[in-house]
């Protein structure tokens, strides 16, 4: 695990800091070629240069959020922004199933919008895959 994204999991209290590095753990899994760092305070992980999962602590919880997540067609994940992004809420790390998070991780890989470049392009994004 990257050391600043371990270093984010231990500032947690324990319970959220068993869902961070089992979140963690299972994206560095299922993403091996994934670049993965602290980006605008949170642990990212990015596919050439593109966000596409990470997740944060709330107050209330830790929301996992996937940039292109509102096109995976899953009801679990909720929409979160004016954007493609989704995310789903942990409050205990029972919540997690592990199976429906490396689905979302798989299509992490396969379906990704072009967030890299949506400065450039004025707030618009586009479909990379």
């Amino acid at each position: 695990m990257h050391p600043a994204i371990q270093e984010y999991n231990n500032k947690q209290v324990p319970t959220d800091k068993e869902i961070c590095d089992q979140l963690a753990n299972t994206i560095n899994t299922e993403l091996p070629e994934a670049e993965s760092k602290i980006w605008h305070a949170h642990p990212v992980w990015f596919l050439d240069g593109n966000p596409v999962a990470g997740y944060s602590k709330l107050k209330d919880s830790v929301r996992l959020l996937f940039w292109s997540g509102q096109t995976f067609e899953e009801a679990k994940l909720q929409p979160e922004g004016k954007f493609k992004a989704a995310e789903f809420r942990y409050t205990s790390p029972e919540q997690i199933e592990i199976a429906d998070l490396k689905r979302w991780l798989q299509k992490a890989r396969e379906i990704q919008w072009d967030y890299k470049n949506i400065v450039k392009r004025k707030g618009q994004l586009e479909r990379l895959k």
